[in-house]
């Protein structure tokens, strides 16, 4: 029973990963994102392939420069094996660069490798494969609904006044 235990354990700290990925990239949180991984980790995007220590900062700039930004990680699956598991999940995201310009969805999967140094998961190597692409336009802001509009915050700077520490 306490092997199971730690496995449910291991994989709830995983997830948490995986799921801190997605908000901190979506609320610009740079050092919460850069927390997701090792800094000497493998990472692979195709437009980018090296040190998660020399990424984070790249993407982060590549985020902020879109006015809106959503990710997506579900249908995850994990296998832990000691100190180092594997997961693989599908990932959905969208970005906008705004001025009623066109929105652009990307759909795909993510392969990933982890390591516990510590008593802490963290990703120590990403593959990103993209399966699809769809462009569309973004209509949130003129989005009604009975007794008025959507919520729809800007948020293109880090520090957010929506964004609670988790």
């Amino acid at each position: 029973m306490d092997e199971q235990l730690q496995q449910l354990l291991d994989k709830q700290a995983i997830s948490e990963v995986i799921q801190r990925y997605c908000r901190t990239m979506d609320w610009l949180d740079e050092p919460g994102q850069a927390d997701c991984y090792w800094p000497d980790a493998e990472v692979d995007f195709g437009f980018f392939a090296g040190r998660a220590d020399a990424f984070v900062p790249m993407v982060m700039e590549h985020e902020r420069n879109a006015v809106k930004r959503w990710h997506l990680q579900t249908g995850v699956m994990i296998k832990v094996d000691g100190d180092k598991a594997q997961a693989e999940s599908y990932g959905i995201t969208t970005g906008s660069g705004g001025a009623g310009g066109p929105s652009t969805m990307y759909g795909g999967r993510y392969l990933d490798d982890f390591e516990k140094r510590n008593g802490e998961w963290r990703l120590s190597k990403r593959l990103y494969i993209l399966d699809w692409t769809k462009t569309y336009e973004d209509i949130s802001e003129v989005s009604k609904l009975e007794g008025g509009s959507m919520h729809t915050p800007n948020i293109s700077a880090a520090g957010h006044e929506l964004y609670r520490e988790m």
